[in-house]
């Protein structure tokens, strides 16, 4: 068994690198990176060794061998370029643009990624087979009693560990792997992709069988000449299946084309490797498979004609075909209806979660991310000093992160409301004393930190309402000057803070603690007046470059930064909308066809109607109803449907819209106008033909 560790991180060579990851030498032995230049067994064997993808080499040395060149680690460091590997595929489970062995970071005293209870990496393992990850599971268990002291299980420490299979991580974790898909997405659009294949075959199946007149005289002369129903069977069946094939090819072709659109807009790398690597055989069964069964029943139609009823030229279509056309169109809108539902549900919830309160001030923040650059920590409140004077500069803090970035989770024992010392993981904000002012933070017990108490540099801490809740306190006063002790640091709870949103609103609002620690800061929260914001970025810009030179200029703003966590959600929104509009457009197209037919079919009644003195609206109102009521009922079964799949997906989101009557209600106006509209093109222009011509036709 192989094994080796991967921790991402970032490092200041002569830009900032956010997407490099340090790790063991081994990773070579388990991954097959292609090497451009370098050795895998020995490229990351040594301290202040590094390998860089293609991308990265041309970057730093251009078109020169890069091999041995030197890269200067925060300016001093020196760092051996030791290999060089192809650019990693963007649909890969990793992501990154370096690695750095990671004896470097063990060597500069970064972190001791050997320290029992360090989770900050993930560990590959190469295993034979299936029964040595068996094997190796049911030792996990024996293997953490062997590791966790009995000091540490008293205090509440208890850990786990899983092992998953690599091909099932990108799907299936829920334990922060480096990239991550969403199954339940997949499945999503996989049903409405099985949709609006159904909607189509729909199509195919009733204007075939609404045509079936038609060819009742071919079928006919078929059999007259000697035709067996088998044989006509398959020359139907050939038919349809020869229809889809050609769609088939002709989707081939378009998918290529617009493949980079759609991974644009799904935020997805999909490669052209579904044609290259054999799936393409599997998609031509498949459409030989729908060109089958929606052909099936027209074909049976048609060759079940009687040669008398035909050569009397009393055939026409039953009753029975009739109800099934109209069945299925009532399947189309009910897909369709659906669908608007889920679109409008959707749009609903991501201007739900955009619009409310998250109990912090968002606006025009600017971050400054120096990613807690000990140089940078060290003259923190000069350098606060010298930007708060930057004209366009309302106020500036410091702190460890921002919300809607991540943050620290601390082990910590708090006195609870029975006086016992409660033991759990809560989340931590390291702040200065200037943060939760500038955040627009509230507080709802005690008081906030302050230069005037100097113990709140070390003993002071603020929880949120969640934690004091949790804790057993009914009212958030009660929590105040409780005991609290972490990682070491002994002291009291001396406010609480009213709940804010430091994850996305899909998540419940966590138990938080904040303190003070100038030694966690890694970034500073600029507040700017709007109005000249290029012009106080370009000042910040100016002011820093001349007082720390050595550290890049890296900055975003909060609220985009924040809105980043709905991305995933955006594009799936607008997936689901594309989606929506593709399957009522085909829809609408069955139906144009079958309005059209059903027009032509009752030319002779239009004609005698208006020669009677039938209106233009009578008419088109006389065509519609029949349509119009199918939507309805399509509607009513839809309906419920849909609240059940919505429901469903909002229990993904702890904070979420309700879904009200007039959802349905726009929904089902929009279904019965997208109808009307299509079903009246045809009508109106029967209407508006001449009598004459239609009564001579007869």
């Amino acid at each position: 068994m192989i094994s080796t560790r991967i921790l991402p991180g970032f490092i200041v060579l002569k830009f900032q690198e956010n997407n490099i990851s340090f790790t063991d030498p081994a990773i070579f032995r388990i991954f097959t990176f292609p090497f451009i230049n370098g050795n895998p067994e020995t490229a990351l064997k040594d301290p202040f060794s590094i390998v860089i993808t293609e991308t990265m080499a041309k970057k730093y040395f251009g078109n020169t061998e890069a091999i041995g060149k030197i890269l200067r680690l925060n300016a001093k460091q020196p760092v051996t370029v030791t290999g060089v590997i192809k650019d990693v595929p963007l649909n890969s489970h990793f992501s990154f643009d370096m690695l750095m062995s990671a004896s470097t970071m063990e060597k500069m005293k970064l972190i001791d990624m050997n320290e029992w209870g360090n989770f900050s990496n993930f560990t590959y393992l190469l295993i034979p087979n299936a029964n040595a990850a068996a094997n190796l599971k049911s030792k996990l268990p024996g293997f953490l009693i062997k590791h966790i002291s009995e000091d540490k299980r008293k205090k509440g420490y208890n850990y786990e560990l899983f092992v998953e299979p690599l091909k099932d991580i990108y799907m299936d974790t829920y334990r922060g792997a480096p990239v991550n898909g969403n199954m339940s997405n997949v499945y999503t659009f996989s049903i409405i992709a099985i949709f609006i294949l159904l909607i189509a075959c729909i199509n195919f199946i009733n204007l075939t069988t609404a045509r079936a007149t038609e060819r009742a005289k071919e079928v006919g002369i078929r059999k007259v000449v000697g035709a067996l129903k088998n044989q006509l069977t398959v020359q139907f069946l050939g038919e349809s299946i020869i229809i889809c094939l050609i769609s088939f090819f002709v989707s081939v072709l378009l998918s290529m084309l617009l493949l980079p659109l759609f991974n644009q807009l799904a935020g997805k790398i999909i490669s052209h490797s579904i044609i290259e690597h054999g799936y393409i055989f599997i998609l031509f069964a498949i459409s030989v498979a729908i060109g089958f069964i929606a052909g099936v029943y027209p074909a049976l139609v048609l060759t079940n004609f009687s040669i008398t009823s035909i050569l009397k030229g009393k055939f026409s279509t039953s009753a029975k075909g009739i109800f099934l056309r109209k069945g299925l169109v009532v399947v189309q809108f009910t897909i369709s209806i659906v669908l608007i539902v889920g679109t409008i549900i959707v749009y609903n919830q991501l201007n739900f979660m955009r619009s409310q309160s998250l109990g912090f001030q968002k606006d025009q923040m600017l971050i400054v991310d120096f990613n807690g650059d000990s140089v940078v920590q060290s003259m923190s409140e000069t350098l606060k000093n010298e930007l708060k004077q930057i004209q366009g500069v309302v106020s500036v803090s410091g702190s460890g992160t921002t919300p809607g970035n991540g943050n620290s989770v601390a082990y910590s024992e708090v006195e609870s409301r029975s006086g016992s010392l409660l033991s759990m993981n809560m989340n931590l904000y390291d702040v200065d004393f200037d943060f939760m002012q500038q955040y627009g933070m509230k507080m709802v017990a005690g008081r906030s930190f302050s230069k005037e108490f100097a113990t709140d540099t070390t003993q002071a801490f603020v929880v949120n309402q969640t934690a004091a809740k949790n804790l057993g306190y009914a009212s958030p006063n009660d929590a105040i000057g409780k005991k609290f002790n972490q990682w070491g640091r002994k002291g009291q709870i001396i406010g609480v803070v009213q709940d804010f949103h430091f994850e996305s609103l899909q998540q419940n609002v966590k138990p938080l603690n904040l303190r003070i620690n100038p030694r966690n800061i890694n970034v500073f929260t600029l507040k700017i007046r709007g109005g000249e914001i290029p012009n106080t970025i370009a000042a910040v810009e100016s002011k820093w470059k001349t007082l720390v030179p050595q550290r890049p200029f890296n900055y975003y703003f909060l609220d985009q930064n924040f809105n980043k966590q709905y991305a995933t959600e955006d594009r799936f929104g607008k997936l689901f909308m594309y989606f929506a509009v593709l399957a009522i457009m085909i829809s609408c197209l069955g139906l144009l066809g079958l309005a059209s037919y059903s027009t032509l079919q009752r030319t002779r009644e239009i004609g005698i109607r208006k020669v009677l003195g039938a209106s233009v609206p009578g008419i088109v109102n006389m065509l519609s109803k029949e349509f119009m009521l199918l939507v309805l009922i399509a509607a009513v079964i839809a309906f419920p449907l849909a609240w059940f799949g919505m429901h469903s997906w909002l229990k993904d989101f702890a904070y979420k819209v309700n879904i009200g009557w007039w959802v349905f209600a726009v929904a089902g106006a929009l279904a019965m106008m997208i109808a009307i509209t299509t079903v009246s093109f045809q009508a109106v222009k029967a209407a508006l033909a001449n009598p004459v011509k239609s009564l001579r036709s007869e």
